[in-house]
């Protein structure tokens, strides 16, 4: 069964971590096409912001799941993997190799075990905690999440207010808490067999790229792409303008901060969004931990699983090839 699933290739690893210029060079390499699992580079007219794959790294790599909604348009794990399960099939169908890319663990996670079953969004329930996060703060919210389970909350960001009121929806509709959901659903539901690869950057040399980068960022012009972007009628409270980046620029544009502590707050927030990017990549025991400058190693690691089975390639090369 295992040599019946589509063989796909994951690259993962926090912001800044270079994936896009590893994959590129991957996808030249082994004739490869390369399906997007980043959960806001889905979003039309947000470039800057998401560090979208520039036209130039596109060029003669076809890209997928790139653009597909615009920002007031609901976009989930569910939608990712109904529009990205298909996408896969049919590039190794047609005899491609396929690049999944992205630091979203949650949609790497779908598209490969599948969807937890859970209720769906009751009304009452969810316009209920939403006035009261409106009425007390996110952060009353919040510290109930981590009484009542404090496993799903040590997994959501304290300004998420999106997830942090869906983890309680669920308990209230459930009786069970989130992360007990998840662990006996397992993602078991595999239809590819896929080799997972993590990138490795020393942690202080990340930071050093996240602060680098996020002051490129405001260079480019991330302030004037969120403004166009309101501007366009999209509402500063639309969650993808919740997200690192477009919340710092609306916070800016809405004279809440300075140029300077407008620049601070995004590199330091990103860097917060890279560890717990980390923090999830690292509990996953069939991540192989490389360098993303180790491009060889990681050809090598590709070819062995694309030309073996998954009980070979374990075997061969362990749960950790960097």
């Amino acid at each position: 069964m295992h040599r019946e699933r589509s063989k796909v290739i994951v690259i993962a690893g926090p912001t800044a971590g270079g994936k896009t210029a590893l994959a590129v060079e991957l996808a030249q390499r082994l004739d490869a096409e390369v399906v997007n699992a980043d959960s806001m580079q889905v979003y039309r007219g947000m470039d800057i912001g998401t560090a979208k794959p520039s036209l130039s790294e596109r060029a003669g790599v076809p890209h997928h799941l790139l653009d597909v909604v615009d920002p007031d348009q609901p976009f989930n794990a569910a939608i990712f993997r109904s529009l990205a399960l298909p996408a896969v099939h049919d590039i190794v169908r047609r005899g491609r190799v396929c690049l999944v890319v992205g630091g979203t663990g949650l949609y790497i996670r779908s598209l490969l075990g599948g969807l937890m079953p859970v209720p769906p969004s009751d009304p009452a329930v969810r316009n209920a905690l939403i006035a009261e996060w409106k009425d007390g703060g996110l952060e009353r919210l919040y510290a109930r999440l981590e009484r009542l389970d404090p496993e799903a909350a040590a997994k959501i960001h304290p300004h998420d207010g999106l997830r942090i009121t869906r983890a309680l929806e669920i308990l209230a509709l459930t009786r069970r808490k989130a992360s007990a959901l998840v662990r006996a659903h397992g993602f078991g539901d595999r239809t590819l067999s896929a080799l997972k690869i993590g990138l490795d950057v020393p942690r202080s040399k990340l930071y050093e790229k996240i602060d680098v980068r996020s002051l490129h960022m405001m260079r480019l012009g991330l302030v004037e792409e969120t403004e166009g972007l309101l501007r366009s009628g999209f509402s500063p409270d639309l969650k993808p303008m919740q997200a690192i980046g477009y919340r710092h620029a609306v916070g800016f544009l809405q004279g809440r901060w300075s140029m300077d502590e407008t620049a601070a707050l995004l590199q330091r927030d990103t860097r917060r969004y890279a560890k717990r990017q980390l923090t999830w990549f690292k509990a996953d025991p069939e991540m192989h931990w490389m360098a993303p400058e180790a491009v060889d190693r990681v050809l090598a690691v590709i070819r062995r699983h694309l030309e073996t089975d998954d009980g070979a390639l374990r075997d061969s090369s362990g749960a950790r090839a960097g």
